[in-house]
Order: structure tokens, then C-alpha cells, then sequence
């Protein structure tokens, strides 16, 4: 292994690192030696993400490498938007929850995201974020929750649903490692400020995304349980230690008051899916106003974000 790495790369702990892709996080993890061989990939950020991901993956396992799988928390397009362009690059098995992959293989669309929830520019963007789905049915592997993945023998697949139906968060239970996805965030992922600059916090999953509230405090406090001594998000920077594990407690403990929006589309009428994809999404009511406001504050927030992106 190259131990020169990149300083734009951080470690989450020994074997695992991660880097920032524009607002996201996408994960490396080397298996144990004498566990099993080779290296997995965790989530593939926003589309356009590729070349840094392989640049990322050859400066810490060498020129030529390729993971022996890659794992998706949930299929969003900002944590699988590069997944088709890897894929002509690699070929090798893609692991998501049952519940994750239709909308993966071109089955459903995701429900629309919830751009009034959370009052930051991030989630009046949102209403520009793919929903879509792509199409990679024959590399998509359903994940055996029971059984685990078997590229990645030593950790556990977490069922952490709400922010999106299949959503799976993974453990080490050795050293109490936690890659928890959006099923919470270390930064107020609805702020773009507060997302580009990964100011901390502590937070519940992306509000605009979320589209079961009750399942997502269900899953906030399987987390909080499970007391992880590090939590490496999908939003936000590594947090660690006592103040971390406080912080998640006191989460779990006041989610309802602390993540949950006052209303929105979702909050109390949540959409609902299964193995074929979204079978119930509430109807959207705003007044004119909301309209207006939705319709300036979103073609900005879509012309910031897009400049970013390009």
C-alpha cells in the first residue's frame, strides 16, 4: 500500500479512509490481511465523481487497483451518481438493500425531495436533485442483512431506514466503527454554508430526503444503541470520542423535537415503498406564495449548485 497519501484523503481509523467530494463523503475500506483480500468502495458520490475516486483508490492501494465490490448505503444521486461511470471502469458486484434497488434498476423513481423543510439553500436546491432512477440491474447484488457482505466479512450491515426506504448504515464491531450514510449528518445538511464549509453538528439525516420520519428516528436510535466510537457520515466530518457519543444519545433521546421538521410533506404523512419501488407519495399543497418563493429561491439555489458542480 502506498503510504504517501493525498492530504486532501483522512483516515477514518485503521483500513478506512474517506474524502469530501464537493458535499459529500464516499468511503475506502481495506479488509483485514488474512480476512480476505483486496478493498471495498463505499458509495460513489455525485455524478462526475469517477476520476477522483479512481485517483483516490490508486494513490492508496496502487496503480491499476479495483475494489472487489461496491457498497451503497442508499441509492441517492448524490451517493450513487458516479456508480455508471465506475462501472465501465470496473467490473465488479454493486451491494444494496432489497429495498434500495429498484431504483437502481430502473423500476422507481424516488419519491420528490421536500425543498421547504430545514430553511437552508441546500434544501430549496434539492428541487433540483435527480430522482430518477439509474440502470444497472445486472450488477446490482441484494445485500443478505443476516449474512452480511461477504467483500466486507468483518462488519455488519445496520438496517437504518427513513431517509430513503433501504437505507444501511455498516459497523465494525471491533474497533466500533460506524459509516452511517444519511441516516444522520455531523454538519446541518439542509445549510449550504454550513455544508461546504462542514461546519459541526451533530444532526439527523437530510431533511429534503427524508421521506419517513418515523422510521428515521427508529434508525437514529438503532445507531445510538449500537454506541459507536467513531461515526464517519455521508455529510459532515468524522466525529469520535465521549462528546460524539453524547451528542448521538441526546439525539436518539429528543429526535422528535431536535430533527423532525414543525410540517412538511413528509412529517406526517410519510411516502411508502417496497421491492418494486415507491407505492405512496402524499400530495404536495402550498399556496401561491409558496410558489413564488419556491420558483426565485430555487432557479438561484440551482445556478449556485450547478457552478459548483461544473
Amino acid at each position: 500500500m502506498n503510504r504517501l497519501v493525498d492530504s486532501k484523503y483522512f483516515q477514518v481509523t485503521q483500513r478506512v479512509w474517506g474524502t469530501r467530494l464537493l458535499f459529500v463523503n464516499i468511503y475506502m475500506i481495506a479488509n483485514r490481511p488474512g480476512s480476505a483480500k483486496g478493498w471495498v468502495l463505499v458509495d460513489t458520490g455525485l455524478k462526475g465523481s469517477s476520476a477522483k475516486i479512481i485517483a483516490m483508490a490508486e494513490a492508496l492501494f496502487g496503480p491499476g487497483t479495483k475494489p472487489s465490490a461496491i457498497v451503497l448505503t442508499h441509492g441517492h444521486a448524490d451517493h450513487a451518481g458516479s456508480l455508471p461511470e465506475l462501472l465501465m471502469h470496473w467490473n465488479l458486484p454493486v451491494y444494496a438493500h432489497r429495498l434500495e434497488v429498484p431504483y437502481l434498476t430502473g423500476l422507481s423513481s424516488y419519491p420528490p425531495t421536500d425543498p421547504f423543510v430545514g430553511g437552508g439553500l441546500m434544501s430549496l436546491a434539492s428541487v433540483f436533485f435527480p430522482v430518477k432512477p439509474l440502470h444497472i440491474r445486472h450488477k446490482i447484488k441484494a445485500i443478505n442483512v443476516e449474512e452480511g457482505i461477504p467483500e466486507l466479512p468483518e462488519w455488519e450491515v445496520i438496517e437504518t431506514p427513513g431517509h430513503s426506504p433501504g437505507h444501511i448504515s455498516l459497523y465494525l464491531p471491533g474497533t466500533s466503527v460506524l459509516l452511517a450514510g444519511d441516516a444522520l449528518a455531523t454538519t446541518q445538511a439542509e445549510s449550504a454554508i454550513s455544508v461546504y464549509n462542514y461546519t459541526p453538528k451533530l444532526s439527523g439525516p437530510p431533511k429534503y430526503f427524508t421521506t419517513n420520519w418515523v422510521a428515521a428516528a427508529a434508525s437514529v436510535r438503532k445507531i445510538a444503541a449500537a454506541n459507536p466510537r467513531t461515526t464517519a457520515p455521508g455529510h459532515g466530518h468524522v466525529m469520535r470520542g465521549r462528546e460524539m457519543q453524547d451528542a448521538l444519545q441526546e439525539l436518539a433521546d429528543n429526535f422528535e423535537e431536535m430533527a423532525v421538521p414543525s410540517s412538511g410533506r413528509y412529517v406526517d404523512n410519510p411516502a411508502t415503498a417496497n421491492e418494486t419501488g415507491v407505492t405512496y407519495v402524499p400530495p404536495f399543497v402550498s399556496s401561491t406564495g409558496f410558489k413564488v418563493a419556491l420558483s426565485f429561491a430555487a432557479a438561484l439555489a440551482g445556478f449556485m449548485i450547478m457552478r459548483q458542480l461544473r
